[in-house]
Parts: C-alpha cells; structure tokens; sequence
C-alpha cells in the first residue's frame, strides 16, 4: 500500500513489520491512523505470505504515546462513539486472525498501552514507560484499557493505573504481565524478529486455531472454553499441515507447512 500518509509497511520474509510514522507527534493516534491502520490490516489479513505481524512505531521517543488529543475537542459524544466503534484500529487488531507482536520502545501510554494491548504478545525495551493517563484529562480509557488491562494484571493494579494515571517503567509492566518481555534497547528489534520468525515457521491454521482458542479463554468461563478447544482440534485435524507435521516428526525431519 503505496498510498498510506501514517503507516508504514515492510515485508521481511513471512514477518510483516506495520510501523505508526508520526515521530514528531510521538506516534499519537489520530483518525488517519485508525483509518490507514485498519485498511493495512485488512490486506495483511489477505496476504498468504505473510504468517506474523509485528506492529511499532517510528522514532526512538515514543511506541506510541496516546491518542492526538486535538481531536477530542470537536467531537460530540456520538463521533467519539462511532470513532471507537467497530472498525477502530484496536478491535481490528484484537480480531486480525493471525500473530501479532507489539515492539515497544518509548513512551506507551494511554491509547498507545491499549493499542499493544490489542496485540497478542508485548516486547520491550528497557526505557519503555507505560500509563493510562486518561483520568489526568477528566475522561477515562477508551480503547479497551479498562477491560484488557484488567484481563492482563488483575483488578487492583489496573485499578491503580487507570484511577491515578501514574506511569510504570518497562521492568514493572514486566513484572505486572504487561509485557512479556524486557531487552535493552539496542537488542529489541532483533529478539523481536527472532521471536516472530520462529512463530511464522509454525503450520498458519494451527496458529490461527490457537489464538482463537486463548483469546476465547479469556473470556469465557472454562467448560465453554474446553469445549470450543475440542472442536478446533478436531478441525486442525483436517489440514494438509497436520499430515506434514506428524509425517515430519515421524521421519525425523523439519516440517514444511504450506498453510492448507
């Protein structure tokens, strides 16, 4: 997508890297980016080639450090609503099908600590810092902070963060489950790739099975969660892949899945 004015989009074998491009705005989260980010996401979806996302920002200040706060002025409380609605940049991240690593390195806060959060794994670097800063403007979060943040640290330290907008730093967020984990900053982008590159390796259905499977986990009560497993694996049962998987490991050999 040659055409994009706020993201950025680089292919690196089956690893997609989405880059938010606004260094000068610290990467804040302005309707073109929502619109941009959400129709990226829409052809990378489509791109059988591509088996991991990796999403960042550009720069070396911010990931991303909120929401552009020029734009809540002039909005009413039902284009605030329908700007959050369906097609915002957080659900269709939520809901992308296959994985998606957020590289942080800088300031994440406030829409950006929910835009990672959207993702599925979390890496960062040591001068990382991470809020939701939204009660400092008389508002509260928007984009999902109260609900995933709760779901990844528990109810008394995402109460704490959401009720007191106090930054934590990259060692705490990894110590509370934010982040999955920390590198020094020179080192993040090439764990990051490591990490992602391993998972594209992976047979694509299965990866998908799995991630819905866990996100369902989330949130839904265990029986239904057991149930709904058994029924993806029985489905992962009719892939090509799998015939490989077990064939490869048979005859002592790495797998080659072709994604069918």
């Amino acid at each position: 997508m040659s055409n994009l004015e706020t993201i950025t989009i680089e292919r690196r074998g089956r690893v997609a890297v989405l880059t938010i491009n606004r260094p000068d705005k610290l990467n804040a989260l302005n309707s073109a980016v929502h619109r941009e980010g959400v129709a990226a996401l829409d052809e990378l979806r489509n791109d059988n080639e591509v088996r991991v996302l990796v999403i960042t920002g550009a720069g070396e200040k911010a990931f991303v450090a909120g929401a552009d706060i020029s734009e809540f002025e002039g909005h009413t409380p039902v284009t605030q609503r329908d700007a959050f609605h369906e097609r915002s940049l957080f659900n269709s991240l939520d809901q992308f099908p296959k994985p998606v690593i957020a590289m942080i390195d800088g300031f994440c806060l406030g829409g950006g600590n929910e835009l990672a959060m959207a993702c599925d794994i979390r890496m960062a670097s040591d001068k990382s810092r991470f809020s939701q800063p939204e009660i400092n403007l008389g508002i509260m979060p928007g984009g999902g902070g109260t609900q995933r943040l709760t779901h990844l640290v528990g109810e008394g330290r995402s109460m704490e963060m959401i009720l007191t907008g106090d930054m934590i730093d990259a060692a705490t967020a990894e110590k509370f489950g934010l982040v999955n984990h920390v590198f020094p900053a020179a080192e993040l982008g090439a764990e990051t790739m490591k990490l992602a590159e391993k998972i594209a390796e992976k047979a694509p259905i299965a990866l998908q099975l799995c991630k819905e499977a866990v996100k369902f986990a989330s949130r839904s009560n265990l029986d239904e969660g057991l149930r709904r497993e058994i029924d993806l694996f029985a489905l992962v049962f009719s892939t090509e892949d799998k015939q490989e998987g077990v064939s490869a490991f048979l005859e002592k050999r790495k797998p080659e899945f072709k994604g069918r």
